[in-house]
């Protein structure tokens, strides 16, 4: 088992991520961008910080609404700077509002952000490596290099390899055809 599945077992945060999240296709805008304002935010401290956080990040964020953080301006940027409850670093608040307005314009372009995502499950027909995938991400989003879109792609079922496959959670996910298996032709 990975270094995860073992030790997030029992867990009271990690412990319910990984069993009912971590790997887990998504498909909701709304839940497609939380998880990348999580991870950006997660950027030089633990991931379990993010998961305490969690709930702050979703009412500073109006419940991560796309096009209500898309039009935040000076006044709500500053209100994310003074939120105890979330990061506050400007860098990755202005990420987060700039990416949105990203999402919105991904929704007009290719229907939604899961369409873009799974538009760009294969490159010259085999599964798109992560190395592209982070150039991809580095040239549409802010604040995304390479951990951050391992994880956030890892974490949504568009990367194998979230659990190691003793882990019972990997035959869960499995069995709901993640997107790196529907890019292998594995389903």
């Amino acid at each position: 088992m990975s270094g995860y599945c073992r030790s997030a077992q029992g867990h009271p945060l990690h412990g319910p991520y990984h069993d009912n999240e971590y790997g887990f296709p998504a498909r909701g805008e709304a839940e497609l961008f939380e998880r990348l304002v999580l991870e950006i935010n997660q950027a030089g401290l633990s991931w379990e910080t993010m998961l305490k956080k969690r709930d702050g990040f979703r009412r500073a964020y109006d419940g991560f609404d796309v096009d209500t953080v898309a039009a935040y301006g000076e006044r709500e940027r500053e209100r994310l700077l003074a939120d105890a409850g979330i990061v506050r670093n400007r860098l990755k608040v202005d990420a987060a509002i700039h990416n949105a307005a990203v999402i919105a314009h991904l929704r007009a372009t290719h229907g939604s952000f899961a369409a873009w995502l799974d538009g760009h499950l294969l490159e010259a027909g085999a599964p798109r490596s992560r190395d592209s995938w982070v150039k991809l991400f580095k040239k549409t989003f802010r604040f995304t290099g390479g951990e951050i879109t391992h994880e956030f792609l890892l974490s949504l079922g568009y990367l194998p390899g979230a659990h190691a496959e003793d882990c019972p959670v990997h035959a869960r996910i499995v069995a709901l055809a993640p997107p790196w298996r529907r890019a292998r032709g594995d389903c």
